[in-house]
């Protein structure tokens, strides 16, 4: 895996998180605008919705450079509209980083024997 590519999975993996977070506030959000007077709708609605932008943008680089089957493809994105999503995905690219470090290395080592 080059550098650009672990980049590419490393920038979708940390917006995963912020922006799994940000979908539950926007629901807490809007739970709260119908049963309260308070409104933090419009806010949260744009946080969230950049991060998702973000998201999105992040899943199609990472699509890109590590050409993923499209299941996997569709995984990702299927993450990014599920309210707990992203915090799936986040582990999923965790563990994909890690191996791909490994065999890399692994690699190095077999090239340098």
């Amino acid at each position: 895996m080059d550098l650009k590519t672990a980049s590419a999975l490393r920038r979708l993996r940390l917006v995963s998180a912020p922006e799994a977070v940000s979908f539950l506030l926007l629901l807490v959000c809007s739970v709260l605008k119908r049963t309260t007077d308070f409104n933090a709708v419009p806010v949260m609605g744009a946080v969230h919705g950049l991060l998702f932008v973000l998201y999105v943008l992040f899943w199609a680089d990472a699509w890109n450079r590590t050409r993923w089957p499209l299941r996997t493809a569709a995984f990702y994105l299927v993450m990014s509209v599920l309210p707990t999503g992203g915090f799936f995905a986040e582990r999923r690219l965790k563990s994909e980083g890690e191996r791909a470090v490994m065999a890399a290395r692994a690699r190095k080592e077999a090239a340098a024997a």
